[in-house]
């Protein structure tokens, strides 16, 4: 008899489903203000200022744990994102931390610490 996935298995695949093949392909906005659809931004804001850091990280947050694949490379930016890994990974789901550090060697912390 076959063992179910877990839920954590489950909720992984989820992520990794969405992840992009490269982070080349995150070519979102670097300055100014956005707003997020409301499948992304449900409750509270969804206008961030990306020059505010605040903001910019809350930003970050909201698209990488409610995005698709789509929505994750028209709103995330590759600087940015490999300029705020190191605190962001800190902040969001461990789920989510694993599939991306698992799908991107650059993110792993072994390859930030050789850097």
């Amino acid at each position: 008899m076959a063992s179910q996935p877990s839920l954590c298995d489950l909720r992984r695949a989820k992520f990794a489903r969405r992840v992009p093949a490269a982070l080349s392909e995150l070519v979102g906005p670097e300055h100014g203000t956005v707003s997020l659809p409301l499948h992304l931004a449900w409750s509270g804001l969804t206008t961030f200022g990306l020059d505010q850091p605040r903001l910019r990280m809350s930003y970050y947050r909201i698209v990488l744990a409610e995005g698709q694949h789509d929505d994750l490379v028209r709103y995330l930016n590759r600087g940015l994102f490999l300029s705020l890994w190191p605190t962001l990974r800190t902040l969001i789901s461990r789920d989510v931390r694993e599939v991306w550090e698992r799908s991107f060697d650059e993110l792993a912390p072994s390859a930030r610490a050789a850097a």
